[in-house]
């Protein structure tokens, strides 16, 4: 069978981009199908979405050329301070402060704007040799044989790769036509997304106050007086809040919002966005691999979405450029199942411990809330725990794929 590409990485939102750049540095041939044209995303003005990215996810970042290109445009993140309590009464008196003085490596994370991280993406792949950008096109058909997939796209065009890889979301088709059944659960919650102007500078502190209705997370952005807020409501109480005109959603959020950085105004676009628990059963078939949102869908509550699909990018990537270079079929079932046996337990942990926040936290139990109160509390008196907490949140904890260590496979 003849290979038009090593690599068809079926979706150009943000993982199968890095993951396609990832590849071309070990000298892997890729084919990216996106389904948006590529220029209208990468133009858009600012419209409220951005992304928290961990000390780890800016180091793959570096290595495959993507952060020079936006880090005049990425806010670093300082410190997180986590609280719980009630919208309208303040913070219950003992929180969780997460300083980035306390770790060696420098800010836990940082946040950078979807245009700009996007526009980046862009801009690297077509300065990369081995990468083909295929947009405005989705694929209708897939069949995979002994040697090879191959994709039938809308324009009628039939591509074939050794691997074939699915970076195309929770409701990933490249998953479903190759029958990979799912498992998950919905929430009953809806994040209300978008960016609040506020009078008060926000020095590089991330917040997440956590209420019975849902987290609210409150993330710096660039500028100074700018913020994202991601804020998780019971659906019907969303899905009302998001149906208000600008100045009733302020009046919503001001309670949840509190004073602190104070006065607040709309910045960017409203987004809502259902929020779910969903894992695909395996992360591979025969011939393909699931990355990203794809192969998992997790609460928003530690902002790990993204950070997530870039553990794949860079475990995927590594098993599959050390065994082209071993000379092993890199589409073969011993090889794609090292990437399986390397990330699903990580997921699969993390998912459920995000599960497991935000059901101990989404309530308004007075046993409960007494008991997260005083743990945050005493992780927060504890300088050797906290700092492990640190160091996770940063990305820096785990069985690291060498591109999250800021080196090149």
């Amino acid at each position: 069978m003849e290979h038009d590409t090593d690599i068809l990485i079926v979706g150009g939102g943000l993982n199968g981009p890095a993951l396609a750049l990832a590849l071309a540095q070990g000298g892997l041939r890729v084919t990216v199908v996106d389904a948006r044209p590529a220029p209208t995303r990468a133009k858009t003005g600012f419209d409220g979405r951005a992304y928290s990215l961990a000390l780890g996810s800016k180091r793959l970042l570096s290595v495959i050329g993507v952060w020079p290109r936006i880090a005049d445009k990425a806010q670093p993140i300082l410190e997180i301070k986590a609280s719980d309590g009630h919208a309208g009464q303040g913070a219950a008196p003992f929180f969780l402060h997460f300083d980035h003085a306390e770790i060696e490596e420098g800010p836990m994370g940082f946040m950078v704007e979807d245009r700009h991280l996007y526009a980046a993406f862009l801009a690297a792949m077509a300065d990369a040799p081995g990468i083909t950008l295929l947009s405005g096109q989705t694929v209708v058909a897939q069949e995979v044989s002994a040697n090879g997939a191959t994709v039938t796209l809308t324009s009628g065009q039939v591509l074939c790769a050794r691997v074939l890889v699915g970076c195309d979301g929770r409701q990933s088709g490249v998953a479903r036509r190759a029958g990979i059944p799912r498992t998950g659960w919905d929430y009953g919650q809806t994040a209300l997304v978008t960016a609040i102007n506020h009078s008060l500078p926000h020095n590089g502190i991330a917040h997440q106050f956590f209420m019975p209705e849902g987290p609210l997370a409150i993330l710096p952005l660039p500028g100074g007086n700018r913020s994202s807020i991601v804020w998780s409501e019971q659906t019907a109480r969303a899905n009302a809040i998001n149906a208000l005109g600008d100045a009733d959603y302020l009046d919503a959020l001001r309670p949840r919002f509190g004073d602190f950085l104070g006065e607040i105004s709309l910045a960017g676009t409203r987004f809502t966005y259902p929020l779910n628990l969903t894992l695909a059963n395996s992360f591979t078939a025969p011939r393909l691999a699931l990355v990203g949102d794809a192969a998992h869908g997790v609460h928003p509550i530690a902002g790990q979405g993204l950070n997530l699909g870039l553990r794949d990018v860079g475990a995927l990537a590594e098993v599959l450029i050390e065994a082209a270079r071993r000379g092993e079929d890199i589409g073969a079932a011993d090889v794609l199942d090292r990437y399986q046996q390397w990330r699903r337990f990580d997921v699969t942990s993390l998912a459920l411990g995000m599960d497991a926040v935000n059901k101990l936290f989404s309530n308004d139990n007075p046993i409960l809330r007494l008991g997260r109160d005083l743990g945050m509390g005493a992780i927060n008196a504890m300088p050797g725990l906290r700092r492990r907490f640190i160091r996770t949140a940063a990305g820096l904890e785990g069985d690291l794929p060498r591109l999250l260590q800021g080196q090149p496979i």
